[in-house]
């Protein structure tokens, strides 16, 4: 009897010490995770163009520097840099021109750009037929979808149709009533001759047998700090080390993809991807390296942003260029 108390006892024992450090675990687990900071991140678009980011959020380089990301699509440029603005997002992700249109705005608290994701022109330029040794002369007289007037995309097309001799206002037309995010499906609803898109659509529309990727907009374009990170001046300022923070987990989310295969970044990244498949990624994930679409540093310099601004003042959507020290933030 005195036998099967003690075993008793020692069960209950047992137990306690079991579920005691069961809750012990949990409320670890939950203090670890109110010490993280939540930001808003307002990407432009989801694609496998951004790779290094979705590393570094898939990797927890963002938890590693206490930053939990809270990721929503808001298309196109001018709606990121309109939600950091109404403060519905604390960073904006998308082409650099999005800061450039806002100082001239003239907004007091303007954004600042703080870091760098991309390099070039993320699009491909898909047509509607197979083009064997393409060149940009086979625009001629065809229509293309190109995106948002004032828009990266559109407006590097243009600089490399002007660059190769080409006049985009007489030789080709440039589509720009189409939303970005409905260019795919207007593509295979049978408009346009060709359109730009970025990865992984420009894959789905030769899979499904829509069109054929036969230039990269990028490669056309040149180097620019096509893709990056802004906030408010006023952000920024009153929170310079988590600023900091999110730039270090970028940087080594940069520097996996650039140490790591193309099927090592897919299946890092995949998770970001359920509807692509890492065979897939991974090929996508080659078409930028081979582009050099990744920089090894999120800094950028001030001929990459001059460049730019070349580019939209080709285009007419600027008169005079910004001073790289007001628009670019070094902590």
């Amino acid at each position: 009897m005195k036998k099967k108390i003690i075993i008793f006892i020692v069960a209950g024992i047992l137990l306690f010490l079991l579920v005691t450090l069961v809750l012990f675990d949990f409320n670890k687990g939950k203090k670890e995770n109110t010490d993280l900071t939540e930001i808003t991140l307002a990407e432009v678009t989801h694609s496998i163009f951004y790779a290094p980011q979705y590393v570094a959020i898939e990797k927890g380089y963002f938890k590693e520097v206490g930053i939990d990301i809270e990721l929503i699509l808001t298309s196109g440029a001018d709606k990121v840099t309109a939600a950091v603005l109404s403060g519905d997002a604390d960073i904006g992700f998308c082409g650099s021109e999005g800061t450039i249109y806002v100082y001239n705005g003239g907004e007091k608290d303007y954004l600042k750009t703080f870091a760098q994701l991309t390099q070039k022109d993320g699009s491909f330029l898909v047509s509607r037929e197979k083009i064997e040794d393409f060149s940009l002369e086979d625009l001629e007289g065809k229509t293309v979808l190109g995106g948002r007037a004032g828009g990266m995309p559109e407006m590097t097309l243009e600089y490399a149709l002007k660059q190769n001799g080409m006049d985009p206002e007489k030789e080709v037309k440039i589509d720009t009533s189409i939303d970005f995010a409905a260019m795919g499906g207007a593509f295979i609803g049978g408009q346009g001759d060709f359109v730009t898109l970025f990865e992984p659509n420009a894959l789905e529309i030769e899979k499904e047998g829509y069109g054929y990727v036969v230039a990269s907009v990028g490669e056309l374009g040149g180097v620019v700090p096509y893709t990056s990170y802004s906030a408010r001046i006023s952000f920024i300022e009153e929170n310079k080390e988590l600023i900091e923070n999110f730039t270090k987990a970028i940087q080594k989310g940069i520097d996996y993809v650039h140490s790591h295969t193309d099927e090592e970044v897919a299946k890092a990244i995949v998770n970001q991807f359920p509807d692509t498949s890492i065979e897939d990624i991974a090929k996508v994930v080659k078409r930028y390296r081979d582009i050099d679409a990744w920089p090894k540093t999120t800094e950028f310099s001030e001929d990459s942003f001059n460049h730019l601004q070349d580019i939209m003042i080709d285009y007419g959507a600027i008169e005079e260029k910004v001073p790289y020290n007001k628009l670019m933030y070094r902590g």
